[in-house]
């Protein structure tokens, strides 16, 4: 039986007594590598905040691992969520990167004899140099040792902000691959994301946000080629979907359920 451990039952939260996010009901379970994906303003930061207890609900509850956050305090939270934001330099703090990974763990109470072994753990397995200061570091790198830190913990959920913003694609590609060897190693993976190449590629489901509420979730693909939630979630498809679906609605064959080029050239070579 699948263990629940990130549930929202009737989560608004508010700003001003505006309504940001409304009526959320979201059941996640252990394991799970979920998208978060919605045009500007959609509530998704929101949302990857109250699932942290960095955001408390206006009314409702947030559950993680049967723990309602608002009777959590964050420090709490964090010994069971890791919490990467979108611009790793507001978690960074420290002059090296050795000194970095060590912040995070001194912070959760890990003992002190075990700190070091994951330090040089996590830097053999980054391949970073312990000595450099991560301001010398580019972007993608802090990126990565911001991500590090998250994984030397071994968090139980992983809360990732737009994790590839800034980056360029072999970066990109550098950061998602730890991500999706994270959770096949059973670390349950929450990502608010606005690429939808990057969701195909990585996401086993996704949540479609917009205004505030939740218009659906479900398989990855069942939702990015659905073009008439698409468009009411003002969000466009991956490209080759995007292409598939134009080729479908002008009659030039069947292309449902095209998502990649390899798909595409071989219902090109089917229709020859």
């Amino acid at each position: 039986m699948s263990e629940t451990v990130l549930e929202f039952k009737n989560v608004f939260f508010s700003y001003n007594e505006t309504a940001n996010v409304k009526d959320l009901n979201v059941q996640i379970e252990k394991g799970a590598f979920i998208a978060i994906t919605g045009s500007n303003g959609a509530g998704k930061s929101t949302f990857s905040k109250l699932s942290n207890g960095l955001l408390k609900p206006s009314s409702g509850d947030v559950f993680v691992l049967g723990e309602n956050t608002k009777n959590r305090k964050v420090s709490d939270l964090a010994k069971h969520i890791g919490f990467l934001f979108q611009n790793p330099d507001r978690q960074i703090c420290c002059a090296t990167v050795s000194e970095e990974i060590a912040f995070s763990l001194k912070n959760n109470k890990v003992p002190k004899e075990e700190i070091e072994e994951r330090v040089e753990k996590t830097i053999q397995e980054f391949g970073f140099n312990g000595d450099t200061e991560p301001f010398n570091m580019s972007r993608g790198q802090r990126q990565r040792l911001c991500l590090a830190c998250l994984i030397a913990l071994n968090p139980e959920i992983l809360i990732l902000d737009e994790p590839t913003t800034g980056l360029d694609y072999r970066e990109c590609m550098e950061v998602m691959e730890k991500i999706r060897a994270l959770n096949a190693a059973g670390t349950t993976v929450v990502m608010v994301c606005h690429d939808m190449e990057v969701v195909l590629d990585f996401a086993k489901q996704v949540i479609v946000m917009n205004r505030g509420e939740i218009l659906a979730q479900g398989a990855t693909r069942d939702v990015l080629g659905n073009k008439e939630l698409l468009n009411k979630a003002r969000l466009l498809p991956p490209q080759i979907a995007q292409t598939a679906m134009l080729l479908n609605e002008a009659g030039a064959g069947d292309f449902k359920n095209v998502f990649t080029v390899e798909e595409m050239i071989a219902k090109i070579k089917e229709a020859k």
